[in-house]
């Protein structure tokens, strides 16, 4: 009779996968504060919009793990400023600016990387825990 497979660890698992979807929302917040000042490229156009990251619940090992399902655009409106000299002006001199406020992606990109550093802390976690055990069944 064949040995059993050994089951995954399905922590180190889930963790993992939140790694990933950290990762990916830290460069969806890295893309929108890199755009934060741009505008359109031609006079009366719409600059660059905020991106949103969407998470999804996926099974990962018989637990539930997570995965960037979408990065959709922010609905909020533009900010405007008037500054009839620059190239982007519309017909009123009003620029339109992204809707992205630093702030707000600094904060999320902060809380991100909390994120990202309590999951490395599971992995590590379940790493000692599997080499405590391994330690114990050699004895």
């Amino acid at each position: 009779m064949p040995d059993p497979v050994p089951p995954r660890n399905s922590a180190m698992a889930v963790a993992a996968s939140a790694l990933k979807a950290q990762q990916s929302r830290m460069r969806v917040i890295a893309e929108n504060i890199a755009n934060a000042q741009s505008t359109a490229e031609v006079a009366g156009g719409e600059p660059y919009r905020r991106q949103i990251p969407v998470f999804q619940a996926r099974e990962i090992d018989g637990a539930t793990g997570v995965t960037l399902a979408q990065v959709r655009p922010d609905a909020s409106p533009f900010r405007s400023e008037y500054d009839p000299s620059h190239p982007a002006a519309n017909a009123e001199g009003y620029v339109m600016r992204p809707n992205v406020d630093t702030l707000v992606e600094a904060m999320d990109m902060r809380e991100a990387q909390r994120a990202y550093e309590a999951n490395l802390n599971v992995i590590e976690t379940a790493r000692t825990m599997e080499t405590r055990t391994l330690d114990l069944l050699k004895r």
